[in-house]
């Protein structure tokens, strides 16, 4: 049997895995996740991705974060501020559970995305579970750019509009080998 010469690196999502091995029905032991990894190669680093409460006290995170820090893991901490309101601007069904986690920690979420064209942008999971959905159409003339401002700003400030040499197509015709040394 050959060694195993392979170089390994873990990058964990922390509330990711955390989440994932909840909805299985178990939790991580993470001295036998580093076991495991260090038996199939080389274990370079273990990468251990958190967010902390930013001035809290105490945080029911921080023992894990001390004991992963003292046992061969690089902890990577970001402080999280506290909302009470987030808006998302996107409609993208994939955030419909990031939305329902915020929701559960009190946050009200508001989706900012659209349902007037063809398809809709706005997926069906993500507007049913946030708490408002906001069609940005409705945001147009608050937040949209006014064409005659961009026309009067180009007058005043003529820019010499070129098409680069390189995307510029020959219109002579090309000899056969031509350019050729």
């Amino acid at each position: 049997m050959e060694p195993k010469t392979e170089k390994i690196a873990l990058f964990i999502d922390g509330a990711n895995l955390y989440a994932t091995a909840k909805s299985l029905g178990f939790d991580i032991d993470y001295r036998r996740l580093l076991r495991e990894f260090h038996s199939r190669g080389y274990l370079l680093r273990a990468f251990y991705y958190t967010a902390v409460i930013e001035d809290q006290e105490y945080s029911s995170i921080r023992p894990l974060i001390d004991w992963l820090d003292y046992n061969g893991y690089r902890v990577v901490t970001k402080a999280t501020k506290e909302f009470d309101h987030m808006v998302l601007f996107s409609g993208d069904g994939d955030f419909r559970s990031l939305v329902e986690a915020v929701q559960r920690r009190g946050v009200r979420v508001t989706v900012v995305s659209t349902v007037s064209t063809q398809p809709p942008m706005a997926a069906d999971e993500l507007r049913r579970q946030a708490d408002v959905f906001l069609d940005i159409v409705e945001l147009q003339p608050k937040i949209g750019r006014d064409p005659a401002e961009r026309a009067a700003r180009e007058a005043r400030e003529p820019r010499e509009r070129h098409t680069p040499q390189f995307l510029q197509r020959s219109t002579a015709p090309q000899r056969a080998g031509a350019g050729r040394d």
